[in-house]
């Protein structure tokens, strides 16, 4: 399957499962409130930073030992013993501490965080096995999979007045629901592994434990740190901020993942600068959507939030700056995930490295300072830092051009749709012809997307050839 259409199956996909999503957070916006909605963010922090102790880099390390297409039983079954022993070693840490992780959460969830983290790894194991055996669409696929089932048990649950732990419980059951999917349908091979592959795993692990943290503090570092300083409903209407951030960063996110056992094995078979091509592709397109994504949440991000209700409306500027922050992590991602395909570890150890110091501390004084806007900052300026650091380290390794042209594309069809989408938007709060702020909002955002492509296919050919080599049949025969 061709990395073009890998990447547009993976994103679609995730867009299913962002919208079933989105869905969901509405309703339990408007049900619950930002507060429970900022107990089960704080909730979704703390699984999110023990499940790095739950696998300590060994998902990934896994990921690359399977894509290269060698002794995949013996590999499995190290990463699933590994894993195995890591999460009750965990779950233990968890139990004793339950007494601060209640007071912390405002709840008493540590059950619940035991459950989150079994389905978080299990997720973890089924997911890199899916892209280890390159079947990295079928990991796509299985993203509205995950999302349906979570959504409706945690729809059904708060019906039923289960609260935050009916969310926290639905949770859980999507990621069990999908890891058990992903593991029945490659069915890996298990083989008794031997201490060489233990220690193999371990020396990609030791570098890459750390991207893992990385993935882990955007977008949880500063729910952590604002748990400490803000109110519970300032979380909430921060985390939903987010949801709607990270939306735009799944199409990036889509490329990374489709081009990394293709860079792997390239790398492995035919050397490094034969990945060259496939890192100017995936600069090319890593901000494709979260381009007009970020015009798009400048000129309609109070509208947006309003869906949710009407105090989530002050964080606009949250916003604006966390989906700034998603642009940049988008590029970020396909230069340190390069890094990992290439073999690189150590490389990309060093970028999270300075990623996560530079987040706590930029979280950590800004927030002080400046309460949660303070925090979109700090995730904005490190996620910059780390970009820079990644395109430094890469350099060293492939001889690869950024396709600044391409980008600035980009860019001027987001200005033309921005131009159009603020004529309606003004054109509408000036005649009030739909007068319902969903309808308005779906009605520019349907338009301004139309904008945008017809736009990009005009002024760039590259585009065009792009989008007629990944079609099913070609257009013109």
């Amino acid at each position: 399957m061709r990395i073009g259409q890998t990447s547009l199956i993976t994103f679609v996909s995730r867009v299913v499962a962002s919208a079933i999503g989105f869905a969901g957070t509405i309703y339990f916006a408007r049900e619950l409130g930002a507060t429970v909605l900022g107990q089960y963010s704080l909730v979704l922090a703390i699984v999110g930073w023990l499940a790095i102790g739950g696998k300590i880099g060994v998902t990934s390390a896994l990921r690359k030992r399977l894509s290269e297409g060698e002794e995949q039983g013996e590999f499995f079954a190290a990463g699933a013993i590994t894993v195995g022993g890591l999460f009750l070693l965990v779950s233990t840490l968890v139990y004793l501490f339950r007494a601060p992780l209640t007071t912390y959460v405002g709840a008493e969830v540590a059950g619940f965080v035991v459950l989150l983290l079994f389905a978080t790894l299990l997720n973890e194991m089924a997911g890199s096995v899916l892209s280890g055996y390159h079947l990295v669409h079928v990991k796509g696929l299985l993203n509205p999979v995950r999302m349906s089932a979570r959504t409706l048990v945690q729809v059904a649950a708060v019906v039923v007045g289960f609260g935050l732990f009916g969310m926290l419980g639905g949770y859980a059951a999507g990621y069990v629901v999908v890891g058990l999917i992903g593991l029945w349908i490659v069915s890996p091979a298990v083989e008794w592994p031997s201490k060489r592959h233990f220690r193999s795993l371990k020396e990609y692990a030791q570098y890459s434990w750390i991207g893992t943290i990385h993935s882990r503090a955007f977008g949880w570092i500063d729910i952590v740190v604002l748990g400490l300083f803000v109110s519970s409903d300032l979380v909430g209407i921060y985390s939903v901020s987010w949801t709607i951030g990270t939306f735009f960063l799944a199409f990036g996110g889509s490329v990374s993942t489709a081009i990394f056992p293709e860079v792997s094995k390239l790398s492995a078979t035919e050397g490094r600068d034969r990945a060259a091509p496939l890192v100017h592709d995936a600069l090319a397109y890593a901000g494709l959507i979260v381009i007009p994504g970020l015009v798009g949440a400048v000129l309609l991000g109070p509208r947006i939030l309003r869906i949710y209700g009407t105090e989530f409306v002050r964080g606009t500027a949250v916003l604006g700056l966390l989906v700034g922050s998603c642009l940049v992590e988008s590029y970020r991602q396909q230069l340190t995930g390069t890094l990992g395909a290439i073999d690189r570890p150590d490389y990309t150890f060093r970028v999270s490295a300075l990623f996560v110091v530079a987040n706590v501390v930029f979280n950590l004084g800004l927030v002080s300072l400046f309460g949660w806007v303070g925090a979109a900052v700090a995730t904005l300026s490190s996620a910059s830092v780390a970009t820079v650091a990644g395109y430094y380290y890469l350099a060293r390794e492939i001889d690869f051009d950024v396709p600044i042209r391409e980008i600035g594309k980009q860019w001027v069809a987001a200005l033309a749709m921005a131009g159009v989408v603020y004529a309606g938007l003004r054109f509408e709060e000036t005649y009030r012809l739909l007068s319902h702020n969903f309808a308005t909002v779906l009605l520019l955002v349907g338009l301004g997307a139309g904008v945008y492509f017809a736009v990009l296919m005009v002024i760039s050919t590259r585009f065009r050839t792009t989008v007629r080599n990944n079609l099913p049949v070609d257009p013109l025969s």
